[in-house]
């Protein structure tokens, strides 16, 4: 009869003749889940506000301030 390889292929066909009408919704659906995702990271990151200050270099065991633009 069949053996596993020829299953296996028959298989995947078959999934994917099935899935060719929900992959568009599929990856539609993935696009707003990280759209959103990718909003409320940003959302969070104001609401954090974020460091107030940038925190000190270390080089040779001295601290130096960062180069900021007056």
């Amino acid at each position: 009869m069949f053996g596993i390889g020829e299953l296996t292929i028959l298989l995947l066909v078959i999934v994917a003749v099935l899935a060719v009408k929900r992959l568009p919704d599929l990856v539609r659906s993935a696009g707003k889940a990280a759209r959103i995702l990718k909003s409320e990271k940003q959302a969070l990151k104001e609401k954090d506000g974020g460091p107030s200050q940038p925190s000190p270099r270390v080089i040779r065991g001295e601290t130096t301030e960062r180069d900021t633009p007056a």
